[in-house]
């Protein structure tokens, strides 16, 4: 037991190595990949990609974001490309990084898109506070709940609309001259957002069959996260976390149970750490958590068996509980949930003990030795049971349908994959083709009373 702990710690102490690597082989990039189009000229508008829930790493983005546009003089404005269902962080995190946005010098605006983005929670609050707000057609925004911003810093035409949306979602739509409760303009892209933006500098091109308006000496900069804030930052994903979580969980159980530290085990270790940052970082109900690592171990004594039973029943039940009441106030999402129950339920019923029994099962520990050995049954084998053999549990099957009691001796007669026939000690019914231990004794002790009553002939 020790042993196979003390595995399961140098796994997760490997992962966190790997993590550490990667963070220093990437971290030490820029957190935003920039391309630029439009010729030199008048400045330069900083479009940045939010996307996802607001947690501490896209919080962090923005904050580099705006230190980098109020260092640069030739910034004009700083625009947020939202598609974002909530934040993540506490309330003063939140609350500062409102008073940023708020209190810089650089203008800072707002573009939902592209089509179906959605905007909600705190989220959808700091459009109250932007300078500028356009919208895609199809977009979705609302479910504001109660303010945490200051009301006196939001706009009049979002103030105004914000009872409407306090716990209500709607789509952004063009309805002829006006658009939904007319707060925000309408933009399909985020190109035609930043043609009407003040200050921005375009033409009309009239080469083609259209006159159309396009960037003329205003520079457009394109930023996102850096590749591995991004992988960060995926792990905040409520299905991600929870999928990550569990799988983790599963292979480092898988890994409990075999020799050496192989592959799974190293991928089980970085997945339950990913796993664990997530759920730390989402509103994930510490009980919940605590129910799904306890299905684990109720699925572990079923395992070590290799017989679904009474515990895998009580694992079964503490992994759906866990799992549909893991996280408050987020959905996980049915396609997640179904993966994940029916993925770790086909695994710990079905794959799991077969995988386990495999690798114990092979030609190097002497299988086949097996035939004719002796062991302790420790659940009835009527017809079909447990018994321990060399301190391991099998699962085994009468030969004859002769029913062998716990605490009784069966004799190995045959393997059928992974599955042991036996028979009982004394009483079995008689095969005059099989020729185990006993058969040969009396073989013997028939061949020597044979040519005993020859001898007494010839005399």
């Amino acid at each position: 037991m020790l042993t196979r702990l003390r595995r399961i710690a140098t796994l997760i102490t490997l992962a966190l190595g790997l993590l550490l690597g990667l963070v220093g082989g990437w971290a030490s990039g820029a957190s935003a990949q920039d391309t630029s189009n439009g010729a030199e000229g008048d400045g330069r508008v900083n479009v940045i990609e939010v996307s996802g829930y607001l947690d501490p790493v896209l919080v962090d983005f923005i904050h580099q974001q705006l230190d980098a546009a109020e260092a640069d003089p030739e910034v004009r404005a700083l625009v947020l490309q939202m598609n974002s269902p909530g934040a993540l962080v506490n309330e003063a995190t939140f609350t500062k990084l409102v008073e940023r946005l708020a209190s810089t010098p650089v203008s800072v605006t707002m573009w939902v898109g592209p089509s179906g983005a959605k905007v909600k929670g705190r989220s959808a609050q700091l459009m109250g506070i932007m300078d500028d707000v356009g919208m895609a057609n199809g977009s979705d925004f609302g479910d504001l709940g109660d303010p945490v911003i200051d009301e006196a810093l939001f706009s009049s035409e979002f103030a105004e609309v914000y009872p409407q949306l306090r716990n209500k979602t709607v789509e952004f739509k063009d309805q002829g001259d006006d658009v939904t409760f007319g707060f925000g303009r309408l933009a399909p892209t985020v190109i035609l957002y930043l043609l009407d933006l003040p200050g921005f500098e375009s033409s009309i091109d009239s080469s083609g069959d259209e006159s159309v308006r396009v960037p003329d000496r205003t520079r457009v900069a394109f930023g996102a996260l850096s590749v591995f804030k991004q992988q960060v930052h995926n792990l905040g994903s409520p299905p991600v976390a929870y999928l990550l979580f569990i799988l983790g969980m599963a292979l480092l159980l898988f890994e409990f149970f075999t020799a050496g530290v192989g592959i799974a085990g190293i991928i089980g270790a970085g997945s339950f750490i990913g796993g664990a940052y997530g759920l730390d970082v989402l509103p994930a109900r510490w009980w919940a958590v605590g129910l799904l690592v306890l299905s684990m171990l109720a699925f572990a004594v079923d395992v070590q068996t290799g017989v679904p039973r009474f515990w895998s029943v009580v694992g079964t039940i503490m992994l759906v509980v866990g799992s549909m009441f893991l996280y408050n106030g987020i959905s996980l999402g049915w396609v997640a949930l179904l993966t994940g129950l029916i993925g770790i339920l086909l695994a710990m019923i079905n794959g799991m003990p077969s995988m386990v029994r495999t690798r114990f099962s092979t030609a190097t520990i002497g299988r086949q030795n097996m035939l004719g050995q002796y062991g302790e049954v420790v659940e009835a084998v009527a017809p079909d049971g447990v018994v321990l053999i060399n301190g391991a549990r099998w699962r085994a099957r009468t030969n004859r349908a002769t029913p062998i009691a716990v605490g009784e001796q069966a004799r190995v007669a045959e393997i059928d994959g992974l599955t042991l026939e036996v028979e009982p000690e004394e009483g079995a019914a008689r095969d005059y083709r099989e020729r185990g231990p006993k058969d040969t004794d009396e073989a013997v002790e028939h061949d020597e009373l044979a040519d005993s009553e020859a001898a007494v002939t010839d005399r």
